[in-house]
């Protein structure tokens, strides 16, 4: 601990910030991977998830933005500040940090897009959404390259465990896409058993008794 200087504090911080931002990243995209269309997962309600995978996503970029500082104020190597945001611009290590750079800068794009989405129209601000998969897989391959320490010992393993857990909820999340029934089959459906449904006669009150055939739970359907 006597050796530790401010300039070997601030690399040791850059690194473990690094590992802490790919780990809360991986979680954030494990939940935005198995979150179902009604935005819930089993044993949570829809707000709970909501506001965990919002949480989760503000303490990543946190960590981020603390791990681009670290990095960008040690002297120990040279990192400009234009070089965490423009791609492939730095001359230490310009591939790896300019995947970093992609990473960021895609994150950022989430952010502001998110902040204005009571502004845009819902089908561009879902279709930029999706840029938070790519994120993921970019950041990833620029801490297996830019950090050596991730490449052997207990960070190697935490880093196979982040990429089998998301490509696992990845893989389980197109398996149930697979056996979905498509959109205009599941109108179809409902739109032939609400013919079958016969409607009351004039005068006689409606039939408000649980259908058997229903799939939901509770659901009544009028005889």
């Amino acid at each position: 601990m006597n050796g530790i200087t401010q300039s070997t504090a601030l690399w040791y911080a850059s690194r473990a910030t690094g590992v802490v931002s790919l780990m809360l990243l991986s979680i954030v995209m494990i939940i935005g991977v198995l979150v179902n269309r009604q935005g819930r997962l089993p044993g949570l309600p829809a707000f709970a998830v909501t506001g965990l995978h919002r949480s989760l996503s503000l303490l990543s970029v946190a960590f981020i933005a603390v791990h681009v500082l670290t990095a960008v104020t040690d002297h120990y190597v040279s990192i400009r500040l234009a070089a965490a945001v423009i791609p492939f611009t730095s001359a230490y290590l310009p591939f790896w940090l300019g995947l970093g750079a992609v990473a960021l800068d895609l994150v950022l794009a989430l952010i502001l897009t998110s902040l204005a989405r009571a502004r845009m129209p819902r089908r561009s601000w879902r279709g930029l959404h999706w840029l938070s998969y790519a994120a993921w897989p970019v950041a990833f391959v620029h801490s297996l390259g830019a950090s050596p320490d991730l490449r052997g010992g207990g960070l190697r393993d935490l880093a196979i465990g982040c990429a089998l857990a998301v490509g696992g909820a990845v893989v389980w999340r197109l398996s149930q896409a697979v056996r979905a029934t498509p959109r205009a089959k599941r109108a179809a459906a409902t739109l032939a058993r609400s013919q079958r449904v016969p409607h009351p006669r004039a005068g006689e009150p409606p039939d408000l008794r649980p259908d058997p055939s229903s799939d939901r739970p509770g659901r009544v359907t009028l005889r």
